[in-house]
């Protein structure tokens, strides 16, 4: 069987980056598109617009992995679109120049997440280089990933 793939307006539609919803329905706390970045959303409100016209959403939200901030006002009856995000535990095994050697609980390994920027990732090596056991959460969205959550395992 031939499989196809489609380019739609929001750029690589891959099939499984992102899935639509209605703008009047996505909710403070869910995850959405906003500018073309996955986005968690922390505030949402809408305001009907005179005798004509439809409702309006106005959706903050801030990027998941950066944490910029993004707005974007659209009628609660159009679609946007809302990212697939994943989160993966995985234990710290070891650091080499600065890539994570990570161990999943099916004890494959892989070697291509960075340690973070930032604080995050100076507690993460904070916590290793004191021989302490670490597992990290991995974020993946829209063929993004990156650690953002670290603590020591007990």
């Amino acid at each position: 069987s031939e499989s196809q793939s489609y380019d739609f307006a929001t750029g690589d539609a891959g099939g499984s980056d992102t899935y639509p919803i209605s703008a009047g329905a996505v909710k403070k706390g869910s995850f959405c598109m906003l500018k073309g970045w996955p986005c968690k959303v922390i505030e949402y409100s809408t305001a009907k617009v005179g005798k004509h016209g439809s409702a309006k959403a106005k959706i903050i939200g801030t990027d998941i992995f950066t944490g910029n901030k993004y707005e974007e006002i659209c009628p609660t009856s159009h679609n946007m679109e809302c990212p697939n995000v994943f989160r993966t535990t995985y234990q710290l095994i070891g650091e080499n120049e600065g890539f994570c050697t990570l161990l999943d609980d099916k004890g494959e390994t892989r070697e291509d997440i960075t340690i973070p920027d930032g604080d995050l990732g100076g507690k993460i090596m904070d916590m290793y280089n004191d021989g302490k056991a670490v597992s990290v959460v991995v974020q993946k969205a829209c063929k993004m990933e990156m650690i953002v959550e670290a603590k020591e395992i007990l």
